[in-house]
């Protein structure tokens, strides 16, 4: 009888289950699991030695990268970029300094951040409030850990997990995540930045700021009587290790956004949503190896916010923005959209829409939300027409609602379309009349 050909330090057969990584010396296979070599990490080496064979040949050596930055040119082209996310990348980035925040974001106590401050001064800066009082936001204690997020949650709900050094996601068990941030030797820097839990135990002790429900058109006009289910991005936990990076991005939808630290630190690079700053996003990002090139460095000025524990920040419509977690860190944060950002949550749609961008933090059902606005808007310009007091135009309200008009084929069936269509064109007309 032929003798089954064994392989490994384990000296067994082949197993079409298991990786395996040849030793570029004595040719022998070996399992990943057995010498330590992760699948992932495979592709990364350049020349592999196994245990034995690196006592005679060395060390196994990865394959060389380049300097991230898009200055550094006369590189050989078989030289692997550096990926944003990567060892190399972290460490540049960490070495870098960036114009302060301090010039951009508005600093409020959280009773002074109130509709009557927004709708006199508007919703285009980033807010920071070093106190949670005040903002009629509900937060755990500052003893609550990682665990109490699993045992809120459930061990068993299954997470879309980062591995920032690849900015790739897979998914796994919660309980296996917590395992993974609790253990002592991280092999990977893995985060999870999309834990939406409005529907689990730890929703009775978070909420998110009051101005964010009040201004929040899905909390406000959202019907409960809906065919389709109710957007839910308004409670996302974050658990990021040290390390953690997320590139560039404007929220889906052009979304406002939150962030509140419970433990920890975030480092927050902000860039102004001008109209040259969203043209070379958009450029930028429908690269093929955009995640290999540093955004901040086409722009003009990319300013350097850090947000401590216990602090929150409001990030406006548009704002294009990268985070980097320089220690392991609790945080809670929720997306929003609201009458006060209207024409740059549109624009920002339709950047996302032509750049086809698929994101861990995706706004569901964004264009019907527009359209149950859409009818408020409607039934509100109706009622101030009728009035003694005159018809009152909003500009932006206007430029919404002709929007809405480009995305019939999205309006929600229990809305007699048709209907609805009409009466947007004819309030569209008569403001423009009356404009004249």
């Amino acid at each position: 009888m032929a003798t089954v050909p064994v392989y490994c330090i384990c000296r067994l057969p082949y197993d079409v289950t298991q990786f395996m990584i040849e030793c570029d010396a004595c040719k022998d296979w070996f399992h990943g699991s057995c010498v330590g070599v992760d699948e992932d990490d495979a592709p990364d080496i350049d020349i592999y030695h196994c245990p034995n064979c690196e006592k005679t040949h060395g060390k196994s050596t990865l394959k060389k990268k380049k300097n991230w930055s898009k200055h550094d040119t006369g590189q050989s082209t078989d030289i692997k970029a550096v990926q944003n996310g990567s060892q190399v990348f972290i460490k540049e980035l960490r070495s870098r300094t960036f114009p302060s925040a301090d010039d951009i974001v508005v600093k409020l106590g959280g009773a002074q951040l109130s509709m009557d401050y927004l709708e006199e001064n508007g919703f285009n800066e980033p807010i920071l409030v070093q106190k949670k009082d005040g903002l009629g936001m509900s937060m755990p204690a500052s003893t609550f850990y990682i665990s109490d997020v699993e045992n809120y949650v459930g061990p068993d709900v299954s997470v879309d997990v980062v591995d920032v050094t690849k900015q790739t996601d897979s998914q796994m068990k919660l309980k296996e995540f917590v395992d993974y941030y609790y253990s002592t030797n991280r092999k990977k820097v893995l985060d999870v930045i999309n834990l939406e839990f409005s529907d689990t135990r730890m929703n009775t002790i978070v909420e998110s700021p009051q101005i964010v429900r009040r201004l929040s058109w899905v909390e406000n006009y959202w019907p409960d009587d809906a065919l389709l289910g109710k957007p839910k991005v308004t409670k996302y936990c974050l658990i990021c290790v040290k390390d953690s990076y997320t590139d560039f991005h404007i929220e889906c939808g052009g979304a406002t956004v939150w962030y509140h630290v419970l433990k920890g630190e975030k480092i927050f690079f902000l860039i102004k949503p001008t109209s040259a700053n969203l043209s070379l996003y958009e450029r930028w990002r429908s690269s093929s190896n955009h995640s290999e090139m540093f955004f901040a460095d086409q722009v003009d000025k990319c300013y350097k916010c850090i947000l401590k524990q216990g602090q929150t920040l409001f990030i406006p419509s548009g704002w294009i923005n990268a985070i980097l977690t320089p220690v392991d860190c609790l945080a809670f944060s929720g997306h929003f959209v609201h009458n006060l950002s209207v024409e740059m949550q549109m624009r920002a749609y339709e950047i996302e829409k032509r750049l086809k961008v698929k994101t861990l933090t995706p706004f569901p059902n964004y264009e019907t939300a527009c359209w149950y606005v859409g009818r408020h808007l409607l039934e509100r310009f109706k009622g101030e027409y009728d009035s003694p007091s005159g018809y009152k135009s909003d500009s932006s309200c206007f430029f919404f609602l002709k929007a809405l008009l480009e995305h019939e084929d999205e309006l929600p069936e229990n809305m007699k379309p048709s209907q609805l269509i009409k009466d947007l064109a004819k309030e569209i007309r008569l403001s423009e009349v009356l404009s004249l």
